[in-house]
């Protein structure tokens, strides 16, 4: 049996366990995955005893994502260089740390046709975004508030260059924007786009449609919600917190389906 929870603050919204909790079902797994309130300065204590009281695996959310030095975990590659882990799962009485995050935009982006690209935010899944991006496309460009920020995301790439621009102004210029802002943080920019002919990726689910993708949507330019990336990251979760292989087809119309009514609430 395995045991399995989502962990960070605030987490109430959550739709992991659903999608989780509809993997094992698919699966014939026996387990249970629940959603944990848990503030960073709790983690450290709490993961302490995570073996003791029999968890087997973690799906880890803001504040927790940058906890890469925590003792006892053993953190790929990738997931050093971007500075985040939102997977952690025990495999043989060891923890591992991964991100998922990064590997859902893989997916996404290969399915796209771009060839100039912006992400905006600098955060840990903008990291996830740059590294998907890196040597798929020559430069990749990152508009952040803070240019102080810039120089902790050199690292993220090993291939393609990146380029510093200001969060405001008009991006039609690409045809690929990827939006990792808070919730609100991007409501600004609506005044100042005029014409949106690219496709505007927004990993935000809630709220939606956020004031951003309503305009670029009105503007004519095509747009992609959060609900792909939480499906896309959660399906390499359960992989590597159940150990078992799948057909990724079948387990993402499982995983839609556990969320059906809020993807029904998609305007567009």
């Amino acid at each position: 049996m395995i045991k399995c929870a989502v962990l960070g603050s605030p987490i109430s919204h959550s739709l992991s366990p659903r999608l989780h909790r509809a993997a094992y079902e698919f699966l014939g797994v026996v387990g249970t995955y629940d959603a944990i309130e848990m503030p960073e300065q709790d983690f450290p204590e709490f993961f302490l005893a995570a073996r003791q009281n029999g968890f087997t695996g973690f799906s880890l959310t803001m504040p927790l994502k940058e906890r890469l030095n925590t003792e006892g975990i053993e953190v790929d590659a990738v997931a050093q260089r971007i500075n985040s882990v939102n997977t952690l799962y025990l495999q043989e009485e060891k923890w591992f740390g991964t991100s998922t995050d990064y590997l859902g935009f893989q997916r996404i982006l290969s399915n796209l046709e771009y060839s100039s690209v912006c992400v905006l935010g600098g955060g840990a899944t903008a990291r996830a975004a740059i590294a998907a991006l890196d040597g798929q496309v020559p430069s990749i460009s990152v508009a952040i508030r803070n240019p102080a920020k810039f120089a902790v995301l050199q690292p993220v790439v090993l291939s393609s260059s990146l380029k510093l621009r200001n969060l405001e102004g008009d991006f039609k210029d690409f045809d690929l924007v990827i939006s990792t802002l808070p919730a609100g943080a991007g409501d600004s920019l609506v005044s100042g786009l005029s014409q949106t002919p690219g496709t505007l990726f927004d990993v935000l689910y809630n709220p939606w449609p956020t004031p951003l993708a309503a305009a670029w949507h009105s503007g004519g330019g095509g747009v992609i919600n959060g609900f792909d990336l939480l499906v896309e990251q959660a399906m390499d979760q359960v992989a590597l917190m159940t150990g078992q292989a799948f057909d990724l087809p079948t387990m993402r119309k499982a995983m839609n389906k556990a969320i059906e009514v809020e993807r029904g609430k998609v305007a567009f």
